[in-house]
């Protein structure tokens, strides 16, 4: 999905309708922050929000996607395209989640394995004490690499305002969680929640 051209078209058809984003806020039950957010094309509408936003500004959902009005000659073709968009990213982000567990799951089995053999063998310290940090940076470094794949998988949305953000690094490494959920700042009402895992933008 082109945010940017959905959030030039969303301001626009406010304009047409001569709304305020505090208006259009207020109709939806929203700051007119997240208002502002979607149309400078850093955020999209989430999807309980679809309907009440089209029926605001007279347009469909189809054309919200789209960023732009439709005849009825494109309107099945962009309908099967945002379509598409939507399960291609649905399954991208399906697959980095799937990676990044495999990735740690991976690298924990050969973190332990060669703690494993630095403590069960005779050798010498030097090569006991060289086989630790092998195993420190093997297991670092794929978790890292796991959290990165998790982080660019899709984003999280705050339980509080709605809006969907991806997280800093530090923030989402330092965030308590469960499998689907994880406690962080929200970028744009500033509350800390439990934000839900969303596989799309």
């Amino acid at each position: 999905m082109d945010q940017i051209k959905i959030g030039k078209f969303i301001a626009s058809m406010r304009k047409a309708r001569s709304m305020t984003q505090r208006q259009l806020a207020d109709e939806l039950g929203i700051s007119d922050k997240t208002v502002s957010k979607w149309e400078c094309g850093n955020g999209m509408p989430e999807v309980a929000l679809m309907l009440p936003l089209c029926d605001a500004l007279h347009i469909n959902v189809n054309e919200l996607l789209s960023g732009e009005r439709l005849d009825g000659a494109d309107y099945q073709k962009k309908a099967e395209e945002n379509m598409m968009e939507f399960v291609k990213e649905r399954e991208e982000s399906k697959k980095k989640i799937i990676l990044s567990l495999v990735v740690c799951v991976l690298t924990i089995l050969s973190g332990v394995t060669i703690l494993l053999v630095s403590g069960l063998f005779e050798m010498s310290a030097w090569l006991r004490a060289l086989l630790i940090a092998i195993a420190v940076i093997v297991v670092a470094g794929g978790i890292g690499v796991a959290c990165v794949l998790d982080m660019s998988a899709g984003t999280y949305e705050c339980r509080q305002c709605g809006t969907r953000f991806v997280p800093s690094s530090g923030a989402y490494i330092a965030g308590p969680h469960t499998i689907t959920t994880r406690k962080l700042k929200c970028p744009h009402c500033g509350k800390v929640s439990y934000c839900k895992k969303r596989l799309t933008h």
